[in-house]
Formats: structure tokens, sequence, C-alpha cells
């Protein structure tokens, strides 16, 4: 099954009929479905699979004669709300079409060669972005992911549980890293800066997510005077616009997509609101001082309502600078293709802190990401296919 046909068959699971975006969140089922699809694809092609203990799948290639630390590509298989099709599976399904091109080609490694899916890559369940990776390096301490929670209340111990997982297993896996050399991801670009069929990374740019907690008086929304109120909605609203200007200030990029409002009542002054900002920008210095001036503007307008507000910060990311010679290499092995840094946060920046890393990007002629209109060409994909098969093949035989 070529890479059509793979991508054919995952198309649809997961997919809003309306909308048209996708709702693949770790461990539910359409994700579940999705790792479903990825295993048969593997057992299918003969491949060794493995479940790590922090929830990762992996599929080895190991023909006779291949030995020390293995060539690891893929991606995730998760989604944000209403995302788009490319984020993630389509490193999966070119990774398994990369190997299905070097076997029909006769290609002959010296070294093994892994297809990873990474858990909850997204955190679009539970908070915490490349969790999976963030947990099998050791960025995470697993008491804290233990006790993350789901918008329904369910902590990640519980649901790990639930699915033949031991909660208290999770972490650091010194073993699974030791026998891997480097990481290649192969994803799709996720802004216009790339008009070439396929470009490699040169760095993801500093990121991270922050909570507000607003907490006010929850009241009657007819019989309570303005001047009577604590509504948390005020310097919530003002947080938001104090993101905008901050961000401007700071030549970073900072969003508010996120709101939980509690009780969320049309009739009712809430009694809390949380809310969740991503910041990003060209260097450290630029997102801290983005998240302390809107800090700052949150606590200047809850102080003037009488409300309270505190902020913890969710995940942090400073600036991942791929692996120069290895980056270097994969452009070598493509003929010369175009270097550029993303704002996305990825797999490979994670585990690039315990092995080498580097990125492919395949061209979105549309520059949208995390959203249905999110798009690549299929010969652009094809492309992608050609060029992550030109780099295993390298990297495998060395």
């Amino acid at each position: 099954m070529g890479f059509e046909e793979m991508w054919s068959a995952l198309l649809p699971v997961g997919r809003d009929p309306d909308g048209g975006g996708y709702h693949r969140f770790a461990w539910t089922p359409p994700e579940l479905e999705c790792r479903a699809w990825f295993l048969d694809e593997a057992r299918r092609r003969d491949l060794d699979v493995e479940r790590d203990r922090n929830g990762n799948l992996f599929a080895w290639w190991r023909p006779d004669g291949a030995a020390g630390r293995a060539v690891l590509t893929g991606s995730h298989l998760d989604s944000v709300p209403g995302g788009g099709a490319f984020d993630g599976p389509l490193g999966v399904v070119s990774a398994l079409a990369a190997i299905d091109l070097m076997r029909e080609r006769g290609v002959r490694v010296d070294r093994p060669v892994g297809v990873a899916v990474f858990a909850e890559e997204e955190g679009a369940r539970f908070g915490v972005a490349c969790l999976g990776s963030r947990l099998l390096t050791g960025a995470i301490d697993p008491s804290r992911a233990r006790a993350l929670r789901d918008g329904d209340g369910r902590t990640f111990a519980d649901v790990l549980a639930a699915h033949d997982l031991d909660p208290d297993a999770i972490g650091r896996d010194d073993d699974l890293l030791g026998r891997v050399g480097c990481f290649v991801e192969l994803h799709v670009e996720q802004g216009r800066a790339l008009d070439e069929p396929v470009g490699a990374a040169s760095a993801i740019v500093p990121h991270g997510r922050w909570r507000f907690d607003f907490t006010g008086e929850g009241n009657h929304a007819g019989t309570t005077r303005l001047a009577d109120r604590r509504d948390p909605m005020l310097p919530f609203a003002r947080m938001v616009l104090a993101a905008r200007e901050a961000a401007e200030r700071h030549d970073a990029v900072a969003t508010v997509g996120k709101v939980d409002v509690t009780p969320g009542g049309v009739n009712a002054i809430p009694s809390s609101v949380a809310a969740w900002l991503d910041a990003r920008g060209p260097s450290d210095d630029a997102v801290r001082r983005t998240v302390a001036d809107v800090h700052e503007a949150a606590r200047a307008a809850a102080a003037s309502h009488g409300v309270a507000v505190e902020l913890s910060e969710e995940s942090y990311t400073e600036v991942v600078g791929f692996d120069t010679s290895l980056r270097d290499r994969l452009v070598a092995a493509l003929g010369g293709v175009p270097v550029l840094p993303t704002g996305a946060g990825h797999d490979a920046g994670i585990l690039s802190a315990r092995l080498p890393t580097a990125m492919l990007f395949v061209r979105n002629p549309t520059g949208v990401s995390h959203a249905p209109a999110e798009h690549a060409e299929t010969p652009d994909c094809l492309a992608g296919v050609e060029a992550l098969a030109a780099v295993l093949t390298d990297l495998a035989r060395g």
C-alpha cells in the first residue's frame, strides 16, 4: 500500500463532517483508531512493533545484518481541536512509505530504521504539548504528568491505566533512547515560508503555554449592580487585549485560544475564568517580557475589579537549534534544499536534548495550520517521501 492509499485510509478518521476539522485527542476513540491503523500497517510490513511505558509507539525495520543505534523517524497522530489533516499524520504515513521505497529499491542498511508515533504531541487533552516525548526524555516530572487532568477531570494516570499502561512506570527511558542514534521528523510546513516542495529546519523558536486563573464572585446578572460586581470576565478581557499589545512591543506572537468560564450561564456573572496564553518569539527574552507584560496588565485589571488572578506556567521550551552536522547532511543528501526556522513546537525539538535531531518540511500552499485549510499537494507529499527515503538511506548506511 503506497502513500496515497495509506493517506486515503487515514483521512476520514476523526474528521468533523460539518466543519472538516479533525478531533483526534490522545486516547479517545478517533486517536485510538489511528493507533490501530498504524500498528496494522507496521505488522503488514513485518516491522517489529513496540509500545513504550509512556504510551509512545514504535515500529522497527531490522533487516539481517542491521545493527547499532537506529535511525528513527515519524511524528504523531493526535490533533488540536478542529485541526488539519496533515499536522502529524503526514510524518507517520511518509515514514512508512519511505521504508517501502527503500525496500522496493533493494536498499541495504547497516543500522535499523524505526518509525515513531509520539503520544499527546498537541497537548489538546492534558494541556502539555509533546507529553510522550517529554516523558521519554525526562523533560517532565512523572508525578506532575500523572496528575494532569483532561476537560472531564480524568487524570493522565487514570487514562494510562485504562489502556493497560502502568502510571507508576512512566518517565525517562535511557534504554530506549540508547538504541537510537538520531531522529528525523518530516512535517507539513506551518506557514508560507517554504516556496519549494521540501525544506529543512534550522531551529524552533522559544515557545510556551501559561494559565491565568481569575477568581471573582458569582452572582445574578440582572439584580447585581455594576458597582457591586467582582466579575472575572473584565480582567480576562483586558488580558486578551494586553497579549496582542505585548506581542507587538516585543516582536513576538501571543494567542489566547482557550478559555473556561464557570459556571458558564448566560444570566450569571461568572465566579471564575481560566484562560490559556500561548506565547512565542525570536528569543527567550522576547517571550518572557511578553508574558510578564500580560501578567502585569491582568493583575492591574483584576485589582481594579476586586478579582484575584494567578499565573502558572504549564510548559516552556527554549530555542532549539537542530544538530548542525545532521542538518547539513540532510541538505547535502537532497542536493541542497531551503533551510528555515519554525515557530511551531515538535517532538524533534524535545528529543534534541538527548540525541541529534533534524526536520524536513513539506510545502503548505495555504500557509494555514491547526485548521481545516491546512494542506499539501500530493506531488509535494510524494516529493517528501522521496526526500525522507533518501535521507534515511544515507543515515542508515553510515
